[in-house]
């Protein structure tokens, strides 16, 4: 099992592995940059070194950054808009110092503007990120940008998988070339169960339903939360893993299935440090 949860940056790069290390984890998650602004400190290309050298040493999944959540490049303010390309653009560059991992975002909310503005604007954002990193660097990133998976409150988009693939479609309509390589998609268990994807009931059901809408070649990682919310209750409100409506059971059959049990999975549950090896042991038993 490739398991890790959503750590402090506050110790550096080469931190993020050792935290994992001691809790148990094989990989991690970590903001490029503040989540709550946009601020992002500056790279020290030797702490990195350091990390992927201790990351080989002990077998590491691929980590998985997250962008701020400030970050909303479907806005109706072309200045929030601009913004989120800056930001994606600049986080590509920054994640070449770790190389070959993912970078999950969240598409963004429509501010009014309905779906499928929306979707156009995070297409265009995703497309334009993309080419400016091809433009300047001579090649594509190693990183693979995945679109997160939304539970639908307010004006998000993405709270569909039918959502998710029209940003992918018109993404590579505007890019004009398949990009299969460099964007893919982030389940999180919390935010489809609160879209009303039953997981609990019918977890081989939604798995086929995402295969079918999306293809399951796109999906690179997991979130895995359990939620304080009903199904269906577009709420998104994480909890701790078997106190919540879908239950230990449930998010074991999730990490146990055969079309998802190579993919890295990573607790964003309310927790601390203790919390988090708790919780990776209680996965790891009987798994």
């Amino acid at each position: 099992m490739i398991i890790g949860y959503h750590e402090s940056t506050s110790d550096g790069m080469e931190g993020l592995a050792r935290e994992a290390l001691s809790v148990g984890a094989n990989t991690f998650a970590f903001f490029t940059r503040n989540p709550r602004g946009g601020k992002a400190k500056d790279i020290d290309a030797q702490d990195a070194e350091r990390l992927c050298s201790l990351m080989k040493e002990n077998n590491f999944g691929k980590p998985v950054a997250h962008a701020p959540y400030t970050m909303n490049p479907c806005s109706a303010d072309p200045g929030l808009r601009q913004y989120a390309l800056d930001m994606m653009t600049d986080d590509l560059f920054r994640m070449e110092y770790v190389p070959e991992s993912l970078y999950n975002f969240h598409p963004g909310s429509h501010t009014g503007q309905g779906a499928d503005i929306g979707i156009n604007f995070t297409s265009d954002c995703i497309s334009a990120a993309l080419g400016s990193f091809n433009k300047k660097a001579g090649h594509m990133p190693s990183t693979i940008l995945l679109i997160e998976t939304m539970a639908g409150k307010g004006s998000e988009i993405g709270r569909s998988f039918e959502e998710v693939k029209r940003i992918i479609d018109l993404t590579e309509e505007k890019f004009g070339a398949s990009l299969k390589e460099s964007l893919g998609v982030c389940l999180d268990t919390c935010h489809i169960w609160d879209g009303g994807y039953d997981i609990v009931q019918n977890l081989d059901g939604v798995i086929q339903q995402f295969d079918d809408v999306i293809g399951l070649e796109r999906l690179h990682a997991v979130h895995l939360n359990d939620s304080m919310n009903p199904l269906g209750a577009h709420k998104d409100r994480h909890q701790k893993i078997g106190q919540g409506y879908i239950g230990l059971e449930a998010l074991r059959r999730v990490i146990n299935h055969e079309k998802l049990k190579a993919l890295p999975f990573i607790l964003e549950t309310p927790n601390d440090h203790d919390g988090y090896k708790a919780e990776i042991d209680l996965l790891r038993t009987n798994a």
